[in-house]
């Protein structure tokens, strides 16, 4: 990897012995940094659940369509180390992170359009063939755009801002789930609307990301003139050297978050579907003045208020656990690891006892959120905080790389979540496959809570602290050896 340097500008201070000291940014700076995941979450939660119906609308079987969902976490995997990478060692006038994040915008307002206007511009037989691969191809932007955004808020962000920040990324997430979800229930049935919808979220996006450029001011990095030049495949080689030197602790949250977002996508991908299909037994493809077709939009519509009520729930949620985490000396794993275990509970309720009641649904729609609030405020919250005590002990960090690792983990439970909903619906029809998922759902944040609760989150030993250990200790021995001294004199 080069080395890259970091070149002094107005946003640093110059302390007395010629050390570059970072300016501390304030907290509203930071959160309105923060502000383009809202946006970004908007389009996750408007894309994912209704990717396979759309999918549907157009034409595609049932577990094909389910199946065509691994465009997102299989991409991500991929993407998101290989952008974190590159993110890191960016030596741009503009800085490291928003370059990325405006060429993610971009692709992603083009690969957007395109996938959701697919219908109305070719056949409705031939258009799943195109709106198919766009899928995918969105799917890689959307991950390029979002990537940067919690490591430019890392970057600026001090020690002790690094946990309550990681929180207000959920906090926006849970907001731009409401907004979401608002949506969906103005248009109901999405995937009649997508053209509008995709516009409109595209454009939320554009205003969010030029919010965080007009107060981000980031300080670029410098390539060493003396280093060897930077191969096409230096990205790839940091992803295995991050892998590698990455802590154990990483390691351990990465098997957590696998398990645990395999239950998380359960809910985010296939409730609406669930609710729908299963719990209202409703179907988007009958004629649209049928009683099946009728039942579809009530389940729908309940979903909606239940995405309302998970996002509600994801938002106080988040506050208690900043509370927590702040004022209490109460471990993360200890907070994380209930919220897993609520999670299964409610799983397990919808997979058995939900049947066809719609309120009980909403009950447990809106409950499940409390093991994704835990997944992305505690998690990344501790590498963030690792990350900058390695920073500021002049030890080399990858922020964007350890956190886009992170998260492919979050894509290997989503894999894995979708390809186990696809092979049951080979097998089973819709309407009884999808209670089977949260079974899935269930046994793996059983045992993600298990390991959550193992999690090894001590607070690192403060270097000073050692020192003035040492130095007492050292003052002890002397004063010790003085007064044997003394004694042999006498």
């Amino acid at each position: 990897m080069p080395v890259a340097t970091a070149v002094p500008t107005d946003d640093q201070s110059v302390s007395k012995n010629g050390k570059d000291v970072a300016e501390k940014w304030p907290l509203w700076k930071l959160i309105l940094m923060a502000l383009p995941q809202l946006s970004v979450q908007v389009l996750w939660c408007f894309i994912g659940p209704n990717s396979a119906s759309y999918m549907r609308h157009l034409g595609m079987g049932n577990a094909l369509a389910t199946l065509n969902n691994v465009a997102g976490p299989l991409t991500g995997f991929f993407t998101g180390p290989i952008v974190g990478a590159t993110s890191d060692s960016l030596t741009s006038s503009f800085g490291r992170r928003r370059p990325v994040i405006l060429a993610g915008l971009i692709s992603t307002w083009v690969a957007g359009m395109l996938f959701a206007s697919s219908e109305h511009f070719l056949p409705k037989g031939q258009a799943v063939y195109f709106a198919a691969p766009m899928y995918w191809i969105m799917d890689v932007t959307i991950n390029i755009l979002q990537t940067p955004h919690r490591a430019l808020v890392a970057d600026l962000a001090s020690e002790e801002q690094q946990l309550p920040m990681q929180v207000v990324f959920v906090f926006m997430m849970a907001i731009g789930n409401f907004l979401a979800f608002s949506i969906m229930k103005a248009f109901n049935p999405p995937v009649d609307h997508m053209f509008q919808l995709m516009l409109g979220i595209c454009a939320l996006n554009t205003f969010c990301v030029g919010v965080q450029f007009m107060v981000a001011r980031e300080t670029p990095l410098k390539r060493d003139p003396n280093a060897p030049k930077q191969s096409a495949c230096a990205p790839v080689m940091d992803v295995i050297g991050a892998v590698k030197s990455s802590p154990k602790l990483l390691y351990h949250l990465a098997a957590v978050q696998c398990l645990v977002w395999i239950g998380n996508t359960a809910w985010n991908l296939y409730a609406g579907q669930w609710f729908g299909n299963s719990v209202f037994q409703g179907d988007e493809n009958a004629p649209k003045n049928s009683h099946r077709y009728h039942l579809y939009e009530v389940g729908i519509d309940y979903f909606t208020y239940g995405g309302q009520g998970k996002a509600g729930l994801q938002l106080i949620s988040s506050l208690v656990i900043i509370w927590i985490l702040l004022k209490t000396t109460i471990r993360p794993r200890l907070v994380y690891a209930p919220c897993i275990y609520i999670g299964a509970v409610v799983s397990i309720l919808a997979a058995g006892v939900v049947g066809h009641n719609g309120t009980f649904a909403i009950v447990c729609m809106v409950i499940s959120v409390m093991p994704e609030t835990g997944s992305f405020a505690v998690p990344f919250g501790l590498v963030a905080t690792l990350n900058k005590r390695a920073e500021e002990e002049g030890k080399q960090v990858s922020t964007a790389l350890q956190m886009a690792l992170l998260n492919c983990c979050v894509t290997v439970g989503q894999q894995i979540c979708t390809m186990v909903l696809a092979g049951i619906e080979g097998k089973l029809s819709l309407e009884a496959a999808l209670p089977c998922v949260f079974i899935l759902a269930a046994v793996a944040q059983i045992l993600g809570g298990t390991g959550a609760l193992f999690l090894d989150d001590r607070p690192p030993t403060d270097a000073s602290d050692e020192s003035t250990k040492d130095e007492d200790s050292e003052t002890g021995n002397a004063d010790s050896s003085e007064e044997q001294t003394g004694s042999q004199t006498e």
